[in-house]
């Protein structure tokens, strides 16, 4: 009697090149997770999307009062609502995403268990609905910029999707190395929120960079320092751009993708059995 034809499926312990094509082969299962995500958050919502506009927003309003008003923190030449409001809402996209991919695998388990497919997905879905949120919450952005009649700079064009790279890399990278560490420890969860918490605080959103004077370089170490910094200089016009902290912070997103893909394919295998 022949024996039938049996395949086993093992991931490999390093990212290669053919994975590359595995992801653009499931990329339709990429749409599927992604449109999923975003109708399972709006679903049953009174506000719906308008809560992706509410979070920042109200958020702006606080630290406008307290930080603007009563504490008078500086915000380079430009009012203090849209100055914090531009950096919430980079760092809000950088937060959010590295939240959901850390507790991508976990939220997943149930499909994960049953069927193959390349795990990366799931995370690269968890950053890609985020950009969705931005763009909504954005639109508040383009308000202000009208109401206090500021014109962004040509230099939009090139920086912003830089910045974009630098946000997808950072928040990727870093959320793989937790998503990985997090399907065996689960104190991933309770310890991101408060780490999180902290960072904000070395990341000029609420204050401007040259606030921090001989601190500033070692802030520069933080790759959000650099998409938060230049965001502002070619939208609001706040500072020259800083092409030397744009190529330090791709070199170090880009080292930090690598370390979490690397992190991520070392125990992919061990997925099904323990999440």
């Amino acid at each position: 009697m022949a024996q039938p034809n049996v395949t086993i499926i093992k991931p490999k312990k390093i990212f290669r090149l053919a994975d590359f094509k595995e992801i653009w082969d499931y990329r339709e299962l990429l749409y599927f997770f992604s449109w999923r995500d975003l109708k399972v958050r709006y679903r049953q919502t009174m506000i719906g999307v308008i809560w992706a506009v509410v979070q920042p927003f109200v958020t702006m309003v606080i630290f406008s009062v307290f930080f603007g008003s009563l504490v008078k923190v500086p915000s380079d030449n430009v009012p203090y609502p849209i100055f914090v409001y531009t950096g919430l809402l980079f760092w809000q996209l950088f937060s959010d995403a590295l939240g959901d991919v850390s507790n991508s695998l976990v939220t997943n388990q149930a499909i994960i268990t049953k069927v193959y497919f390349p795990r990366l997905i799931i995370c690269i879905s968890s950053v890609v609905t985020k950009f969705v949120d931005f763009a909504i919450a954005a639109v508040i952005l383009g308000g202000l910029m009208i109401y206090y009649g500021i014109t962004p700079s040509a230099m939009s064009f090139v920086v912003i999707p830089i910045v974009f790279v630098i946000t997808f890399m950072c928040a990727s990278g870093l959320g793989l190395i937790l998503a990985a560490i997090n399907v065996k420890y689960r104190d991933v969860r309770y310890i991101l929120p408060f780490f999180m918490q902290l960072l904000i605080f070395v990341t000029p959103v609420i204050y401007p960079a040259s606030i921090a004077g001989k601190y500033s370089k070692i802030l520069a170490i933080n790759p959000m320092m650099a998409v938060v910094q230049n965001a502002r200089a070619v939208l609001l016009g706040t500072t020259p751009i800083n092409w030397a902290l744009i190529f330090i912070s791709l070199a170090s997103s880009t080292l930090l993708l690598i370390v979490g893909v690397y992190m991520f394919k070392k125990v992919e295998r061990y997925f099904a059995d323990i999440v």
